[in-house]
């Protein structure tokens, strides 16, 4: 059984860890066979596509290649979305790999592309199922520390179908995370493949594409780096689900300053109180193994499937979290770090150095200082005797 935060964490024996390994690695190369023995050709669509759609003017949304609009299908009258990309080889790598991607369970689906003019640019027009429900916008909604579990195992199955076959999809974050419906038992989609890339060896992918909040410390260096930078991602994202705010911020308002860069290569953040004084021991040595700053050190998506907080979570505490609450009340400081999450940023070299746990007095995160300073404010005034 999973522990609350006062108990050691307990994990399997080494032997343990190894069956669970081995069995993990044959059913991925299972599930790849069978993938690439049954998956067809993408055919790309020559004819018009409002031969076959009523095409809108509605933005559901900006994806790092370009917009998504709403369309219709006219004999159905089912919506989908339309990603409208400039023909490219970067566009035509991004509908590949997603394509190859569709048949996982917890990624969005091409439906199907056309090759199509647009303003005399030769375009390609995805379609895919129109999602608009983010992990975000569940702001209005409490929930606790096994619902968080079960929301990081959908985003690793997606993760372990990727590097299954050989994809890093290198821009996993919550605005690329979408529910099909508003309904508690909604499925979670990964999306967005503007920066993926196929690994076919060893360290193999050597282009920086990220976003500031989740990028890996070896993206932000001129060092090779390959499917762990997903990882990193994944720790980012888990540890904003059980508190609310990201472990890295920007002291300036920009996309990327010097202070989280170093705190970035230097694996800087803490589990400040209130947020994590109740959250298990187990959850939090999951995120320290997830932002180990040396890539070699990370733990791989197969040891992170097989860990007990992701493939026991019906023994996860069912902790209420603090994180509907801080989503609510940064809620206008969240809008300002999607906006600054959709630039791409320069190549930046840094050198690895070891992870290090900032104490909490030392802390410099501005969304925590904020709430310091109205937890304090609000203490002062209940202080303060009635006239």
């Amino acid at each position: 059984m999973l522990t609350n935060a006062n108990s050691p964490p307990k994990f399997p024996n080494q032997h343990q860890q190894q069956q669970q390994q081995q069995q993990q690695q044959q059913q991925q190369q299972q599930n790849t066979a069978q993938f690439m023995m049954g998956k067809a050709s993408l055919q790309i669509k020559k004819n018009a596509i409002t031969d076959d759609y009523k095409v809108t003017s509605q933005v559901l949304g900006l994806g790092i290649n370009g917009r998504v609009l709403e369309i219709f299908h006219k004999r159905s009258g089912e919506k989908y979305a339309l990603k409208m990309l400039h023909d490219c080889p970067k566009a035509r790598r991004e509908v590949e790999l997603h394509w190859r991607a569709s048949s996982c369970t917890h990624i969005v689906r091409i439906i199907d592309v056309y090759e199509n003019l647009y303003q005399n640019r030769k375009c390609l027009l995805i379609l895919i199922f129109a999602l608009c429900f983010r992990i975000q916008d569940r702001g209005d909604q409490a929930f606790t520390e096994r619902e968080a579990s079960d929301i990081m195992k959908s985003i690793g199955e997606a993760i372990q179908y990727l590097h299954a076959i050989n994809i890093a999809h290198r821009d996993v974050k919550p605005e690329n995370l979408l529910y099909t419906s508003k309904r508690p038992n909604a499925l979670l989609k990964l999306t967005d493949f503007g920066f993926a890339k196929e690994t076919t060896s060893h360290n193999s992918l050597a282009t920086p594409c990220y976003t500031p909040y989740y990028v890996a410390p070896e993206v932000l260096g001129p060092e090779k780096y390959d499917k762990c930078c997903d990882m990193w991602s994944l720790g980012v994202i888990m540890y904003i689900l059980l508190c609310g705010y990201p472990p890295f911020y920007s002291n300036h308002g920009l996309a990327i300053s010097p202070g989280m860069k170093k705190r970035i290569r230097m694996g800087q953040y803490e589990f400040p109180n209130p947020e994590w004084s109740e959250v298990s021991e187990e959850a939090k040595q999951l995120i320290r193994t997830l932002l180990k700053t040396e890539p070699t050190q990370r733990m791989t998506i197969t040891e992170f499937m097989n860990h007990p907080w992701i493939n026991q979570s019906m023994e996860v505490p069912q902790t209420p979290l603090h994180t509907s609450r801080v989503l609510k009340e940064e809620k206008d400081a969240w809008e300002d770090v999607k906006e600054e999450m959709t630039s791409a940023l320069a190549t930046m070299r840094v050198d690895y150095e070891q992870i290090k746990i900032k104490r909490i007095e030392d802390s410099s995160n501005p969304l925590l200082m904020k709430r310091r300073k109205k937890t304090n404010n609000t203490a002062a005034e209940n202080e303060t005797p009635a006239c």
